[in-house]
């Protein structure tokens, strides 16, 4: 097979040493009897891969710990959605136009 590298916005090209690891683990992940993608998002073990991502993305960025880390779900658009959120002050108002 050979492979297509994609260097659009979207998903990115995984080195294939990464998806190995994951083809590996689909089926059981660490010994848990199921895939990560089956599992509670409330149960130890997802509890445990999250805890381990923020862990090492605290690391990896240097960001210290009276800073919250915030794994949210969506692409660009729901990114530049909350960008209004960010931007306001502590009086809680807000004026902005979402033009589509």
């Amino acid at each position: 097979m050979s492979r297509i590298y994609n260097f659009s916005a979207g998903p990115a090209t995984l080195p294939e040493e990464v998806l190995k690891q994951a083809q590996d683990e689909l089926l059981d992940w660490h010994g848990a009897g199921m895939s990560v993608m089956e599992m509670s998002h409330r149960g130890k073990e997802f509890m445990s891969i999250a805890a381990q991502a923020e862990a090492d993305l605290r690391e990896v960025m240097a960001i210290p710990g009276n800073y919250k880390v915030l794994f949210l779900q969506g692409g660009a658009s729901s990114q530049f959605a909350m960008v209004p959120l960010n931007l306001m002050g502590r009086t809680g108002k807000a004026d902005y136009i979402n033009t589509g």
